[in-house]
């Protein structure tokens, strides 16, 4: 589906949004492996940190509504790693469908180019064929799947991981 709204960087008024977003999904779905939401600190550290770093925060907005939000950062510490960066994408669940991940999803690819990073890596806790179509769809490849490596809500969950070469 075309989106029909706008790509914004973040400010810090919409960490209340992105909070509620985050805490959705940790207690609603398997993408975030954590067992309780987070405070409004944890996501003001995040939002401060990312920015402080130079990593972009993205909204999306439909009329003027955030519709979700989308970011990178490190992949893993250390030096060997500084052009390769790890997505995260989230959007709201009344604007799914509605092609907001792809307009995020692109937004972010074209940030981290104009950086001159060098591969974007998502992880994704599966299942989650929504978030795997979103990835092969802007030209991520799958990579790999590490196999019962996390536990949540008593289940043991694999990761796919998938990357795409900037």
């Amino acid at each position: 589906m075309r989106f029909s709204g706008s790509i914004r960087p973040a400010v810090d008024a919409d960490v209340p949004a992105i909070l509620a977003l985050h805490n959705d999904a940790i207690v609603n779905s398997l993408s975030i492996w954590m067992d309780a939401p987070v405070e409004p600190a944890n996501r003001r550290a995040w939002f401060n940190g990312r920015l402080a770093a130079g990593f972009p925060v993205l909204v999306a907005e439909i009329s003027g509504v955030f519709a979700g939000y989308a970011s990178y950062g490190p992949f893993r510490s250390g030096d060997g790693y500084r052009e390769t960066v790890e997505n995260s994408v989230y959007i709201e669940s009344a604007q799914r469908g509605r092609g907001v991940g792809r307009a995020l999803m692109l937004a972010l690819v074209g940030a981290a180019r104009a950086q001159g990073r060098h591969v974007m890596v998502a992880a994704i806790g599966l299942p989650n064929d929504a978030s795997v179509a979103l990835h092969r769809g802007v030209g991520f490849e799958e990579a790999g799947i590490l196999r019962e490596i996390g536990l949540k809500n008593g289940r043991r969950l694999d990761l796919m991981m998938m990357q795409l070469r900037l």
